[in-house]
């Protein structure tokens, strides 16, 4: 299944202007928007993907729905792509599992047919991509590249806390292009290929997209005192002014500071 749906996940999403999609499909999303299908979310329904020793992995079936925002008048829709995204999450998992046993729960035999699958999908259609990146137990370092500490939003909902970012795709890029050449020149080179990654993500989509960053699940794992302190954008955006200035003790300090408190959170996996 979705991780979002078993355990505390970040999240990171792409929002697109609705009259940036082609046309067939922005006449889909208008429909959903007109049918009142962004205030409902549906139960979600799943698959069983069994290996032969009856082990295996429980995986969302496909949703053809979408989260949206509207800003300035203006619609933008994230679509969940569920399929995609959990075909994605199979083969990562089949390539990334290092724990004794793991290859019971996907089999050479299911990570082929995810394979096959997902080229037919892009076959189909060259530009599908995912609209939305998910991190389980911890919010990546690398996504805070992105943004800037006067894009954090920290509000009350009900009787929950959320912590979000939200900024454009164009601005993000940006980013992340300053970015780059000063990881490259220092020992996070392999930081940098990961910048790369993201960057060639929002290569994808229209510049004007909306870009957020929502804590999603994290937020139950932190009080509201330790989420009104954590400044993680800004401490990385800190830490980069001052690798290019040469700071190198100063950036070294801000970056090991952002990773450990993360890794403090991503503590509370192993308590589950």
């Amino acid at each position: 299944m979705l991780l979002g749906d078993v355990v505390p996940c970040a999240y990171l999403r792409a929002f697109q202007p609705l009259e940036a999609f082609p046309p067939d499909e922005q006449a889909r999303w208008e429909r959903y928007i007109v049918g009142g299908g962004m205030l409902r979310r549906p139960r979600p329904n799943y698959r069983q993907w069994m290996s032969g020793r009856r082990l295996g992995v429980l995986a969302a079936s496909e949703s053809g729905g979408a989260d949206i925002r509207i800003d300035k008048g203006s619609y933008y829709v994230c679509p969940w792509r569920t399929r995609l995204r959990v075909l994605a999450s199979l083969l990562s998992f089949r390539e990334g599992a290092q724990f004794e046993g793991s290859d019971a729960f996907v089999s050479d035999r299911e990570a082929r047919r995810a394979s096959r699958e997902l080229a037919r999908i892009r076959r189909r259609d060259p530009k599908a991509v995912s609209f939305i990146m998910q991190s389980p137990w911890h919010v990546p370092v690398r996504w805070f590249v992105l943004f800037g500490d006067g894009e954090r939003r920290l509000e009350e909902q009900g009787s929950r806390h959320r912590l979000r970012y939200l900024t454009t795709v164009r601005k993000a890029a940006r980013r992340a292009e300053r970015a780059i050449p000063g990881l490259r020149r220092t020992d996070l080179g392999p930081v940098a290929d990961m910048i790369v990654e993201l960057y060639e993500w929002l290569a994808a989509f229209d510049r004007r997209s909306l870009l957020e960053l929502d804590y999603g699940g994290l937020c139950d794992l932190m009080t509201w005192d330790e989420l009104d302190d954590d400044h993680s954008a800004r401490d990385i955006q800190d830490a980069l002014k001052a690798l290019s200035s040469e700071e190198f003790p100063r950036s070294a300090e801000l970056y090991q500071s952002v990773i450990s408190r993360w890794a403090e959170v991503r503590g509370h996996e192993t308590l589950n």
